[in-house]
């Protein structure tokens, strides 16, 4: 087993976001952050530190990550996009990155990971 990857949630549900965090504590992973805001989520971003991020495609108030893919990419952070949604809901720049369907189950969430 390689060694625990810190990775940032992006996730406005506080339950959701617990979930992912036992989630990767099962899988051996570490949490880098857990933020519900894009202006949270890039503040963190810039902190550095982060192996790779699972972002909730739409948060509340109608936000999307997608500037959170942007800082992400620019600074060669792999991460995944999680949805309820169709792919269709994904920045079209941002296709080709894998998507973890809501509901999460553990094996998504690893399956997930393990395509970065």
């Amino acid at each position: 087993m390689t060694a625990a990857k810190q990775i940032l949630i992006v996730e406005d549900e506080p339950l959701i976001a617990m979930m992912l965090e036992d989630f990767l504590d099962i899988l051996d992973q570490g949490v880098a952050g857990s933020t519900d805001s894009v202006a949270t989520a890039l503040e963190r971003v810039g902190q550095g530190g982060i192996d790779a991020a699972i972002l909730d495609v739409n948060l509340r108030g109608g936000e999307k990550s997608t500037p959170v893919a942007e800082a992400l990419a620019a600074a060669g952070v792999p991460f995944v996009f999680a949805t309820g949604g169709g792919d269709d809901s994904v920045d079209e720049r941002f296709r080709d990155r894998p998507v973890l369907q809501k509901p999460f189950t553990m094996d998504g969430v690893a399956k997930a990971l393990a395509a970065l």
